[in-house]
């Protein structure tokens, strides 16, 4: 396991680049984000462990990065003063573009991974914003009227958005559709619904909506996606089946489930982080044929405060991860270490 302290600054989000197997972005804030700075740190991995390249200072904390999908020295960040940035990681400190649409804390960001040449950002004011890097207005408001703690564009399609928000709804936008009353609209999903025919063992679910902090979309399967949050639960859709409730649930986290990430090798393989400080891997059966057993693989227990980020590495072997917490430490690991059979 290697490990990077973010000295003086509890980390929100790790991505891997893209690009290269050996770098990584980490946002994060001063005071566990409640007061002072923000600060992006690039990071590269090397022969003599984990080392800063280069990091970028903002006044309020971020809570969220994501990499261009079509630059390779491009970061965006998200603003707790409800700013986005763009910083090229080759230049100097400043951003090369800024927007300031939001009316709050900006808490997730995400780059199309399809067509590239737009990105998104989601709010707790309730909106999700679509953006070109070339445009200084957003293109699209979308509005959710609950806070979206998550915002993502689909792996599969580049029209199609989700969210999910306060209110406890995995909401599904596709931007192809004529803008109307619904605003692009298309599925609202309740997220603590019981299953109407359960086909797999569900566990005892929470008696009302709690909220929704988490959800990633399955890179295999297309309709397929994962969400977590207060509760502690993970839960699996198909949005094609959307009125059936969730496919399969996840218990075992003793707090929130924070970050969520499919792997990028394996189609039934899903990491999270918590805070109950644990980061743990898990299958959602679908890879067992007629008798589908989800269930935890393995967890990772060196986090000694809430871990709040959690990305796999495409590059290489299917295991290597990031993560990330409030307890100023980055850690890069094998998860196939932690993953247990029974």
């Amino acid at each position: 396991m290697l490990e990077f302290r973010t000295a003086g600054f509890n980390g929100y989000a790790t991505k891997y680049s893209p690009f290269f197997d050996n770098r990584l972005c980490v946002a994060s804030g001063a005071n566990f984000g409640l007061v002072g700075n923000g600060r992006l740190f690039v990071l590269s991995l090397t022969p003599r462990g984990i080392v800063c390249d280069k990091f970028f200072e903002t006044q309020d904390c971020l809570f969220d990065a994501a990499w261009s999908e079509s630059h390779e020295n491009h970061v965006l960040t998200a603003g707790g003063d409800g700013s986005l940035r763009l910083f090229d990681i080759g230049l100097d400190q400043f951003p090369i573009a800024q927007w300031q649409e939001h009316a709050r804390e900006v808490f997730s960001v995400h780059w199309n991974l399809v067509s590239k040449d737009t990105f998104l950002s989601s709010s707790w004011d309730g909106s999700i914003r679509i953006w070109n890097p070339e445009r200084k207005e957003s293109l699209i408001s979308l509005p959710v009227h609950s806070c979206v703690y998550s915002a993502q564009y689909s792996p599969h399609n580049a029209s199609i958005v989700t969210a999910v928000a306060r209110d406890s709804h995995l909401r599904v936008f596709d931007l192809r559709t004529r803008p109307g009353a619904n605003n692009h609209l298309t599925l609202a999903i309740p997220i603590h619904a019981p299953p109407k025919v359960p086909t797999l063992p569900m566990p005892p679910v929470a008696t009302g909506p709690t909220e929704c902090l988490t959800h990633d979309w399955n890179k295999y399967r297309d309709s397929i996606v994962a969400t977590g949050g207060v509760d502690g639960l993970i839960r699996t859709f198909d949005i094609r089946m959307a009125g059936n409730g969730p496919l399969a649930a996840l218990p075992g986290h003793e707090y929130a489930v924070r970050k969520l990430s499919w792997s990028p090798h394996l189609s039934d393989v899903l990491l999270s982080a918590s805070y109950d400080m644990s980061c743990r891997v898990w299958t959602d059966g679908s890879a067992m044929g007629v008798k589908p057993e989800p269930r935890q693989l393995g967890r990772m227990d060196a986090h000694t405060e809430f871990a709040t980020g959690v990305d796999w590495c495409m590059f290489g072997a299917e295991g290597w991860c990031a993560t990330c917490a409030w307890d100023e430490r980055v850690l890069v690991w094998d998860v196939r270490e932690y993953m247990r059979q029974g």
